[in-house]
C-alpha cells in the first residue's frame, strides 16, 4: 500500500468552533481553515488545525441523523477517521478491500484551485472508527479552496513546544488484540514492533505496537488482562466510550519540561507519579542524560531501550466521560514506547479512578 503517514485525524466533536478554540488555546493548534454550508459543505461544519506536523480536523454535525451526530451520542467526542497518506489510494483501497476491510466510500477525486485530492475510506478493525486512503497532487496541503476558506474569529496561539503526532494509543475488546494486530500486519503491511503484558496488583492489560515501514505511523494497542480483582482503565474506557477506539494521542516534545510549563499556565493537570518511583529509577535505567531532580519536580517519566532514553508524562483526562486524554513525549534518541513505565502508569490511572469515584 506503500501508507506514508497520518495525513490527519478526525474528531467528531458537539461543537466544532468549541473544540477548535479549545485545542488551540489548550495545545496551540492554529486553526488554519473552516468549512461547511458556506463552502459547499452539506450538514456539517469543520475546522481545520496544525501542530508542528499534525493536522487535525473537528467535525460537527448540523442535523440530527447525521453520522457525525450519531457518533458523538454513542461514544462521545473522539477520533472518528485516521486518515493515512499513501502514493495511490486506488491501489490501498482495493488492497484492503482483498484484504478483508469492509469498503465505506469509493475513490473519489475533489478539485481544488490548484491540486486535486484523491479519497477512499475503508472501516479500521477497531470500533467505529475509519481509514481514510489520502493522496493529493499540486498543491502540498491537500486542505485547499474550495474545500476549507480561511477561519475566522481565530487569535494565533503563542509557539508551543511541540514537534507534531509521535503515535496514537488504541483501546480494544478483550480478546481482539491478536486479531487487530494481524489486520494490520496482512492487509495495511505493518510490521509488529513491541508486545508488553502488564499486571499491577489489581489489573492488567496486554499491548501490541504496530507501525508502518518507515515508522511514521505507530498504534500502541491495549486489551484489558483476563481474571483481575479490579475493572482495569481498559475496561472503564471500553464501557465509557461505548467499545474500542483511540484512548490517547501522544504528542512529541522537543523540550518535555518547557511543554508542560506551558500546558500548566491552561490548567492542564497531570496524573500524579508516586515519589518511590524515582529512588529507584536509575538502578532501572541506568545513568540518566538528565537532571532527575527535574524528572520528579515535573512528574516525568523515563525509560531506556537500547537505542536511547525516553521522557514521557500523561494527562489527566479532560474528556467528559473520563477517556480520551495526551501523553508528551520527548525522545532521546529512543524508539519505543515506555513499557517499563506501563506499570507505574497503571497504579497512577487507578489512583485516579480511586479519586474520581
Amino acid at each position: 500500500m506503500n501508507l506514508k503517514a497520518i495525513d490527519h485525524l478526525e474528531f467528531y466533536v458537539e461543537d466544532a468552533r468549541k473544540a477548535a478554540h479549545f485545542y488551540s488555546s489548550t495545545f496551540g493548534f492554529r486553526v488554519l481553515g473552516e468549512s461547511g454550508p458556506e463552502t459547499g459543505v452539506v450538514g456539517r461544519r469543520s475546522f481545520l488545525l496544525q501542530l508542528g506536523t499534525m493536522r487535525m480536523v473537528v467535525t460537527e454535525a448540523l442535523t440530527a441523523h447525521d453520522s457525525a451526530a450519531e457518533y458523538v451520542a454513542r461514544h462521545g467526542e473522539g477520533v472518528k477517521d485516521i486518515a493515512l497518506l499513501t502514493q495511490n489510494v486506488e491501489e490501498a483501497f482495493e488492497e484492503a478491500v482483498r484484504g478483508g476491510a469492509r469498503p465505506v466510500s469509493e475513490p473519489t477525486v475533489l478539485m481544488g484551485e490548484v491540486s486535486r485530492l484523491f479519497r477512499a475510506t475503508v472501516a479500521a478493525p477497531m470500533g467505529d472508527s475509519l481509514h481514510t486512503f489520502v493522496q493529493s497532487e499540486g498543491r502540498e496541503s491537500v486542505f485547499m479552496p474550495p474545500l476549507f476558506r480561511e477561519a475566522q474569529g481565530f487569535t494565533t496561539p503563542d509557539v508551543a513546544p511541540f514537534v507534531g503526532l509521535d503515535h496514537l494509543a488504541i483501546c480494544l475488546a478483550p480478546g481482539t488484540l491478536a486479531k487487530t494486530s494481524r489486520f494490520y500486519q496482512e492487509v495495511f503491511g505493518f510490521t509488529e514492533t513491541h508486545e508488553e503484558n502488564v499486571r499491577s496488583e489489581y489489573s492488567g492489560m496486554n499491548s501490541k505496537v504496530v507501525q508502518n515501514a518507515n515508522g511514521r505511523i505507530v498504534f500502541p494497542m491495549m486489551e484489558p488482562a483476563p481474571d483481575c480483582k479490579r475493572r482495569s482503565q481498559i475496561e472503564e474506557f471500553l464501557e465509557f466510550h461505548g467499545g474500542a477506539g483511540v484512548q490517547h494521542l501522544a504528542l512529541l516534545s522537543g523540550d518535555i519540561a518547557a511543554s508542560i510549563r506551558a500546558l500548566r499556565t491552561r490548567n492542564v493537570n497531570f496524573l500524579d507519579i508516586p515519589g518511590t518511583y524515582y529512588d529507584v529509577l536509575e538502578e532501572r535505567v541506568g545513568k540518566l542524560e538528565v537532571e532527575k531532580s527535574l524528572l520528579r519536580e515535573f512528574g516525568i517519566l523515563a525509560d531506556r531501550d537500547a537505542s536511547g532514553l525516553l521522557l514521557q508524562i500523561f494527562t489527566r483526562s479532560m474528556h467528559s466521560r473520563r477517556t480520551l486524554f495526551f501523553e508528551v513525549v520527548q525522545r532521546l534518541n529512543a524508539r519505543g514506547f515506555g513499557g517499563g513505565n506501563i506499570r507505574a502508569l497503571y497504579e497512577a490511572k487507578e489512583r485516579d479512578q480511586a479519586r474520581s469515584a
